[in-house]
């Protein structure tokens, strides 16, 4: 159990429709996997219920052991091999469930010699071969900071490129422990050089101070990052680190203002905010 009581505000009405029922059979039916339910978010039914999904390729198991993190992991030798039908499959669903704006994200294949940056292209070339209106975002992995894969996922066709920073320099060794914080701002640095729209997202509640929270949002904002979003950490799963603290909706308005000061293009802050969701009209 978390040591924090749960506040007023952390609280979301859960309502299905027809819609809802409707994409969980097509998910089924495809064969398509979700961050959505991987990753236990809390918007899945109200986004589900407007026919809203973010995909998850290469499948449902991370190699990295990130402590707050709703997915599963899995040693590197025990992973799953990639499936090449998954774009076609991805596609098709975009276009049965009417999408104009797909974020496709995955989990962190450490086992694959490219880091599943050939998965991520096929998935971006084929929307855009099917979809052509679709604006496609992608929610990238560090892939160990190689800019050369990077560099042949984002020019695959996608039109925002983002990665998560997730939390302040000073906890990555106890929050995620086998990721670089560098390595992930120089990514997002990389993003934004080569002309993409570069977005990043991180979460509140891990034990964090204002002042770290501040030097994140300017450090990000160096690299040429123009969206953020900012959310608060809620506890996935048993085994995952307690939230320490839930952030008041006002701090989180406060930080939203901040980063507009400082030159980010939009901020979306507040405690159900999550990288992928209302991603359309963030921008």
């Amino acid at each position: 159990m978390d040591s924090q009581p749960i506040p007023c505000w952390i609280k979301k009405t859960i309502r299905v429709n027809d819609k809802y029922e409707n994409t969980i059979s097509l998910l089924k039916e495809l064969s398509i996997k979700t961050v959505c339910e991987s990753a236990v978010c809390p918007n899945i039914y109200e986004c589900f219920c407007k026919s809203y999904v973010s995909f998850m390729i290469l499948g449902t198991r991370c190699t990295r052991n990130c402590l707050f993190c709703g997915v599963n992991r899995s040693s590197p030798q025990s992973m799953l091999p990639v499936d090449r039908a998954e774009p076609i499959r991805i596609a098709e669903g975009i276009k049965k469930m009417g999408m104009n704006y797909a974020v496709i994200t995955s989990p962190t294949r450490d086992d694959l010699p490219d880091g599943g940056a050939s998965q991520f292209a096929a998935v971006t070339k084929l929307i855009k071969a099917e979809n052509p209106s679709v604006t496609v975002e992608l929610l990238i992995p560090d892939f160990k900071g190689d800019t050369t894969l990077l560099k042949s996922v984002m020019f695959a066709g996608a039109d925002i490129v983002s990665h998560n920073i997730e939390t302040v320099k000073n906890l990555y060794p106890s929050i995620r422990p086998s990721s670089c914080y560098t390595t992930s701002i120089n990514i997002l640095r990389e993003i934004a050089k080569n002309g993409f729209v570069a977005k990043s997202g991180f979460m509140l509640g891990f034990g964090e101070t204002e002042h770290e929270v501040i030097d994140l949002m300017k450090q990000i904002r160096q690299t040429g990052c123009t969206y953020l979003v900012i959310g608060q950490y809620l506890k996935p799963a048993k085994q995952a680190v307690d939230v320490k603290e839930f952030i008041h909706p006002d701090i989180f308005k406060k930080y939203e203002e901040i980063g507009k000061s400082m030159g980010f293009k939009n901020v979306f802050a507040g405690p159900f905010y999550r990288s992928s969701y209302m991603a359309e009209q963030l921008l």
